[in-house]
Formats: C-alpha cells, structure tokens, sequence
C-alpha cells in the first residue's frame, strides 16, 4: 500500500456552524425533556448580530407548555462564549427571529404508524448512512478526525478555564496523518487557526500577539494532545493568516447541517448526506447514522475486522432498511456478506429497534453538536458500547478472532 497521507479537520463550538448546531440540538432537547415522542426538525442560520430558527415540530400539547425559545437561544449562546459585544457577539443584544410550524401530516402518517409501516415506526424520510470504525486508534476512529477534534477539544477547555484567557470562541483545527501500509505513523502537520483578543499580555502589535499565541498554542494545545505522533519533522501552521480577532458569526455566517464532515469520520468514512443537528430520533439521518457507528465499532471490536464500514438505507414509512451493507477493505476474517448477515441476526434496525436500543428518546443531543458524534467517551453516547461482541462472534461462527492485514492471506478459525 505504501506511504499516504490522510487529513482531517475539525472546529470548536464557538464557529458559527456548530453554534447553529448547538442551538438546533437545544431545542431539541428541550422537547424530548418534556415529551420523548415529539418529533422536529430545527434550522438555525446566523449572521452579524443575528440568529433565525425555523423549522417543523410535532409535540403533545398537554405534555409541553410554551417553550421560550428566544430566552432557550440566548442562554445557548451565552454558554459557547459570546457573551459580550467586545468579542463581537452578544447574546443579549442579538436579534433572534423563530418561525416554527406543525409538522407535515404528510411526513406524520408514515413515521407515526400508517398504512406502509402497520404498528412500526416508518422511517422519517428516505436516505443512506453510513458507520465506520477503525483499530488504529483506542476509540476505534481514524487517527486524523481523532486529533483534529481533541484539539479543537482543547482549545475550549483552555479558554473556559482561563488557561488562556485571551482566546475566543472561534476557532479550527486540522491534522494531517503519514501512513504506511495502511498503518498511522506520524503526525505530519497540525493547523490550528484560533479566534483571539487584539492585545495579549500587554501586546498590541501584531508580531508581538503572533508570538505569544504560536508559543502558548504549541505548549497548551497541540503538544498535550499530540505529542506522542509529532516528531522533529512535523510542520505547524499556528494563526497562518495572522490576526484573527473577528470571528464567530461577525467574521461568516453559520448554518446547522454545514459540518457533516466534522461530525462524523473526518472523510476517512463515507457519508449518506443528511446532517443530524436538530432531528428528533425518527429522522433516520440521525438515529441510523449512530446505529450503523454502533455496528461497526461492534465489528472491530469483535476482531472481525481491523476495519470496517456499514451502510444502511431506508424508505419513507418503512420500518425494515432496504439495504444492510459490509465493507471490511479485506481485513475480515470472514467475508463481509457473512458479516453482513450476522449484522442483520444481531441487530434491530427498525427505528424503533435503533431507538430502544440506544435509548434515543432521551435529551442528550445538544453535548454531540460539538466535536464529534462518535469516538467520545460519553455514557449518554450509547452507540459508543461495545456490548454485542459476543452477539457477533456467534453469528458469524468464529471462535477466536485475529484481523487479517490486507497483505496477509491468513484467516482465522471459525
């Protein structure tokens, strides 16, 4: 396979994309708290001194009083950090417009039990998903998307502890990852672009800034996360453009659904396309997104494979996928479609059985909307377990199990 290199990013919960992630996922939480069976879709959108929800929701009136979305949107706000018109965004003196309806009849009769899927939950729309899962790291994800987001990770725990009081909100990160045969080696190079304050420590001029920023970011940021891959080689991009003082929604406009990349694998994996911020557990885009994660770890874990990915596929109204696919990248020690059969003998994938299952109903959302859905050590991240281990080894008739590398034809006993 030889040597290539793999780079993924990541962002913190202070860009304008995961705020309108984070505010989607709010409300969402909000209505579970109160009615576990209220199905929405939210959309946020932000600009300079601006936030707009919209969206469809379907909840039991008698279960949920009037929710205060604009106060619900301002506290979300206020706890990323923007908290005062000096960093460029403030929760109080924004402007927020929400325009929420009732959900489609249409879209209801399928998901809510209708004439296609009988007494099942329907699938809340038609799409694919994806799940991934890879040996490579203790988390089972890919080396990249796992940096890139600890990272990101790191610069809000430095700025909220007041490490580094002088950061802000905004912020991005990348990672860059040289393979060989397959197998994660070093850490290329590391970006880490960081919203900050326009005098650090006194300093005003930007040189000064620049300097202090590289020196602090190199020994709070990058070297406690990354310090066991870099080496004398590896290449660091701090603030490369220099001054980064306007950010959050004052230096670009955010969307919910705009960091599906982020989200999920870093684009070592595929991705069906439907964003999961702001859907209820019914959306397949989200629920089924998590089941087929949670499949894969399962499989890796299992030994069944160094590597592996899932695709499910459903229909509007129906509760069975229409498709159930494995793709071991040849590392299984079986062949995928024994897996794959074993996947359907082990698992429930009605959204009813992926909702039981992972326990979905529940107000845990609005803690995914930042760095990552999967590989986060997480109770509430059920899709994380790893507890059908056994259920799979079973099912696929092995008894002892030892990935096989690509370049290697040998295969264990089943």
């Amino acid at each position: 396979m030889g040597r290539h290199l793999f780079t993924s990013e990541s962002v913190t919960e202070g860009h304008p994309d995961k705020l309108c992630d984070r505010i989607s996922d709010a409300i969402v939480d909000a209505y579970l708290a109160q009615d576990p069976d209220a199905h929405m879709a939210i959309e946020t959108m932000t600009t300079t001194g601006m936030i707009m929800v919209v969206g469809e929701v379907k909840a039991d009136p008698k279960k949920i009083p009037a929710l205060n979305i604009d106060k619900l949107v301002r506290e979300t706000v206020k706890d990323i950090g923007y908290s005062s018109s000096e960093i460029g965004f403030d929760h109080e003196g924004c402007a927020v417009l929400v325009s929420l309806h009732d959900q489609s009849v249409d879209i209801d009769l399928g998901v809510s039990g209708g004439s296609v899927s009988k007494k099942l939950t329907g699938a809340g729309d038609q799409g694919l998903m994806f799940g991934y899962a890879t040996n490579e790291t203790p988390e089972l994800m890919p080396l990249p998307i796992s940096m890139a987001q600890k990272l990101a990770m790191q610069l809000a725990k430095v700025r909220k502890d007041g490490t580094l009081p002088w950061l802000r909100p905004d912020g991005k990160t990348q990672v860059t990852v040289e393979y060989e045969d397959g197998v994660p080696k070093r850490i290329d190079t590391i970006v880490v672009s960081t919203q900050h304050a326009p005098e650090i420590n006194g300093k005003k001029k930007d040189a000064d800034v620049q300097k202090i920023i590289h020196k602090a970011i190199m020994e709070k940021v990058i070297m406690p996360v990354c310090g066991d891959w870099v080496d004398k080689k590896t290449i660091y991009h701090i603030n490369p453009t220099g001054r980064f003082v306007i950010g959050g929604p004052c230096g670009d406009s955010g969307l919910t659904g705009r960091k599906i990349i982020v989200d999920t694998y870093g684009g070592m994996g595929r991705h069906g396309g439907g964003a999961f911020s702001g859907k209820d557990p019914t959306k397949v885009d989200r629920s089924a997104a998590y089941m087929c994660r949670y499949i894969a770890k399962n499989i890796v874990a299992a030994g069944l494979a160094n590597k592996v990915e899932v695709q499910l596929a459903y229909a509007i109204g129906v509760a069975e996928p229409v498709s159930v696919m494995v793709d071991t990248a040849g590392t299984g020690v079986v062949s995928d479609d024994k897996i794959a059969d074993a996947v359907k003998e082990t698992f429930d994938l009605t959204p009813d059985g992926i909702i039981n299952t992972l326990k979905l109903k529940r107000p845990i959302y609005q803690k995914t909307s930042a760095y990552g859905h999967f590989g986060r050590n997480d109770p509430a991240f059920t899709w994380e377990k790893t507890d059908r281990v056994k259920d799979l080894k079973k099912a696929c008739g092995v008894t002892k199990t030892k990935p096989k590398n690509p370049k290697d034809s040998t295969v264990m006993s089943v």
